[in-house]
């Protein structure tokens, strides 16, 4: 072989080895937000000794980095000891254009209690729920000015928390989804006591304008969990489960997602209506961002069978609506029109009026 040839040679290899490495360094579209719960002058609970601030912190590093090898681009809240208000945490998420905002911490109890645990936001159903999230509320007291901030909020009043679910209730359909995925890898990779999926009012979740789930990763406070979580092992292995239910998340909302297999232990049994507008239908996976959809906002989906129907907006009532149905029109969706959906089942809108006005 001349040397003109090993030059080409050379060179093939060069551009296949930029190419290839061009190829893996991209992102694959999906943002994450990552936040360590507490930081700097909020040390979280001290159960046993430890420092939930800095396990948390560990494990939200680790998510990160595994998800980066997966392409996903991640966004951290904290990658240090700092103290960040609740409201910053969810302005990072929001000014980054997230798809996932993702709150790490540790629990604590007077029993010996144990076991991991997922949170969307909600109204808690038990005291329980509600003493977890004025436990994480109560982080405001920290922060300068946390009145006008925060509108009032009182995390010891039960009652500041109705304010709370309005915010998110367009996500989280996406959110259930997200933390029933991570609640099963707890259970099914580490065999972690399953604290099942809640819903609670927490403030770093209120903010956020996309799915969010809050991970109580276990108990400080038992000394066994408290080891485990304390060392590389634990927050190595929790990172794992997490970044890996993460990644099924998004490949399910790419694929079969199906609504009637969620669970959640304190689910409300009343019926639940919700209005959205159909924009449109098609067979391919058209991932939701904005600019996708003539930048309009607050995007779902649903897939029957191999079509996929893209829906904007989401409310309970059928003035709200029409109003988000004149948006749709306005920017070019001029085929759109109205679905009513009943606890996630599409129900007659024609129905449902004849019911109000008898």
């Amino acid at each position: 072989m001349n040397s003109r040839s090993n030059y080409n040679l050379s060179s093939l290899f060069i551009l296949l080895f930029f190419l290839s490495n061009l190829v893996f360094s991209q992102s694959n579209g999906y943002k994450v937000v990552i936040d360590a719960g507490h930081g700097g002058k909020d040390p979280g609970n001290r159960g046993n000794g430890y420092y939930e601030k800095n396990i948390v912190l560990n494990i939200a590093l680790e998510v990160g980095k595994k998800l980066e090898k997966l392409n996903y681009e991640v966004i951290y809240t904290r990658k240090d000891d700092r103290f960040v208000d609740l409201f910053k945490r969810a302005q990072i998420a929001n000014n980054s254009n997230a798809d996932l905002f993702i709150s790490i911490h540790c629990d604590a109890h007077s029993s010996n209690a144990y076991g991991a645990g997922t949170f969307v936001l909600g109204l808690h159903a038990n005291d329980r729920n509600f003493q977890i999230a004025k436990k994480e509320n109560s982080v405001i007291f920290l922060e300068e000015n946390y009145e006008q901030k925060y509108d009032g909020f009182d995390p010891n009043n039960p009652e500041s928390v109705i304010s709370l679910v309005l915010m998110q209730e367009e996500y989280l359909d996406q959110s259930i989804l997200a933390a029933n995925q991570i609640q099963k890898s707890f259970v099914n990779n580490l065999k972690r006591k399953n604290r099942t999926v809640k819903q609670a009012g927490f403030i770093v979740l209120k903010y956020t304008y996309m799915p969010s789930v809050l991970i109580e990763t276990g108990f400080l406070t038992n000394k066994t969990e408290g080891q485990y979580l304390n060392s590389k092992k634990g927050q190595s292995e929790m990172a794992q489960a997490i970044s890996d239910a993460i990644n099924k998340y998004f490949l399910n909302l790419n694929g079969n997602v199906s609504y009637n297999t969620l669970e959640i232990s304190n689910s409300i049994t009343k019926d639940v209506f919700e209005f959205k507008v159909r924009i449109a239908t098609g067979s391919k996976m058209i991932p939701l961002k904005s600019y996708n959809f003539k930048e309009l906002k607050s995007l779902s989906l649903r897939k029957n069978s191999k079509v996929y129907k893209y829906y904007f907006g989401s409310s309970n009532n059928i003035e709200d609506a029409r109003k988000n149905l004149i948006r749709a029109k306005s920017v070019g969706f001029k085929d759109a029109f109205i679905e009513l959906f009943k606890n996630n089942k599409l129900y007659s809108i024609d129905k449902y009026l004849n019911e109000l006005e008898n």
